[in-house]
């Protein structure tokens, strides 16, 4: 049976494949081509402690994977679907406003362009409760589900919110407590609740999307994985000593969505469904991805939602946890989330998963995936603001944002 490796000509053949999942799909796997599909051998082993990423789920090749774009991508993985509302709830519609400009690199360029710029797929704007914008790109439209990637860290930190605010949760609880497989009767075991909200658990598992990275020890590897409980075994090492200072990881949002459903005693796709999005008047179905089926959320990413329910997100953020006549998240918890953690983690503040952004008045919060998914909530401008892209760019993030509050202002 023919066997095939990748080399230099078929790295650069991945096209407009990210750099982080090239890295995964070519380095040191052998591809076996068998009847059209692709299955990832490992040559040469992997060390005994690093799980196997495979790339077989089902439908999942090199080819579906080079061709599918970040925002379409949950589609090759297993999900758990979290139903829309019984009683969905479509928000008014008022009256269209956009300034005629926005601030871009240094000049001002149409919202048009601002969208072309950024590979934009979805944009919404809601103000006053009221859908006052909706545009979508070619392909994409109002039911259109795309990847949330990291905006669901924010989604997880709601739950835990909620679990936190039903007393099965504390912050100050510790992980290994709660998930008691991973004692390693090392500095590991003293990780909490509040170091994982706050990204101050100091796992070692680089937050690192280059093509030079190892495919095995990387966040690369978390989402191809297929069984991602193993993975989090065998990635318990510490760059730090917990609670001593920060660093994005994602691995923290994954092990806080584990600890928060074995709280619960239900996966994250049930929690979401009865606890967020039947009360939220969810319009559409969403699906958050799996390792494999049957398997567990991949708490760190990977929900797929319309742009409109995103924004019914941002607007329970900006109602202080109320929808309607519910409570659907603590009123509490909203505070904390208001209140960046003291510990820095770059040039944004940063607190139970969400986002500070800088250069605003202080009163602006956001959700923010790598690919330019931003769930953007302006407290003063009573706005909430969902763009969902395809956007290669993950450095532009505070250009983007001085953009959204131009939105918010107008």
């Amino acid at each position: 049976m023919p066997t095939k490796h990748w080399g230099s000509t078929q790295v650069a053949a991945l096209g407009w494949l990210p750099r982080r999942l090239r890295g995964a799909c070519v380095r040191g796997a052998t591809i076996l081509m068998v009847a059209g599909t692709a299955a990832a051998l490992v040559d040469p082993p992997l060390p005994a402690a690093s799980p196997v990423v495979r790339l077989v789920v089902d439908q999942l090749t090199l080819e579906t994977l080079r061709a599918t774009p970040p925002s379409r991508q949950g589609a090759l993985f297993a999900g758990r679907t979290v139903s829309a509302s019984s009683a969905p709830r479509p928000f008014a519609v008022g009256a269209e406003s956009s300034p005629a400009t926005v601030p871009w690199r240094g000049s001002r360029i149409s919202v048009r362009e601002f969208l072309e710029a950024t590979h934009t797929n979805s944009l919404v704007v809601v103000r006053d409760g009221a859908m006052t914008f909706e545009w979508y790109g070619p392909g994409y439209g109002a039911e259109t589900k795309q990847s949330s990637w990291s905006v669901a860290k924010s989604v997880v930190s709601l739950l835990a919110g909620r679990a936190i605010g039903a007393g099965k949760l504390r912050e100050q609880d510790r992980l290994v407590d709660l998930l008691p497989e991973l004692t390693t009767g090392t500095a590991y075991d003293t990780i909490t609740i509040q170091d994982l909200l706050d990204m101050t658990s100091g796992v070692d598992v680089a937050e690192n999307y280059s093509y030079a990275a190892t495919s095995s020890d990387d966040t690369t590897a978390m989402y191809l994985t297929d069984d991602i409980a193993a993975f989090v075994r065998d990635h318990r090492d510490l760059k730090f000593p917990p609670g001593s200072r920060a660093d994005y990881r994602s691995i923290d949002a994954q092990l806080l969505g584990m600890a928060v459903a074995r709280a619960e005693g239900k996966s994250l796709g049930e929690l979401l469904q009865h606890g967020i999005w039947e009360p939220i008047g969810a319009q559409d179905d969403a699906v958050w991805n799996l390792d494999r089926q049957g398997g567990q959320e991949k708490g760190f990413c990977c929900l797929n939602a319309t742009a409109r329910d995103f924004a019914k997100i941002g607007q329970l953020i900006l109602d202080n946890g109320r929808s309607g006549d519910t409570q659907v998240v603590p009123a509490r918890w909203i505070g904390r989330i208001e209140q960046p953690a003291p510990l820095r983690i770059g040039p944004w503040g940063y607190s139970a998963l969400w986002w500070h952004p800088t250069g605003g008045s202080g009163h602006d919060l956001a959700a923010r995936g790598i690919f330019g998914q931003y769930i953007f909530v302006d407290q003063d401008t009573d706005t909430v603001i969902v763009k969902l892209s395809d956007n290669q760019l993950s450095s532009d993030e505070q250009e983007v944002i001085d953009a959204l509050r131009a939105i918010a202002e107008s």
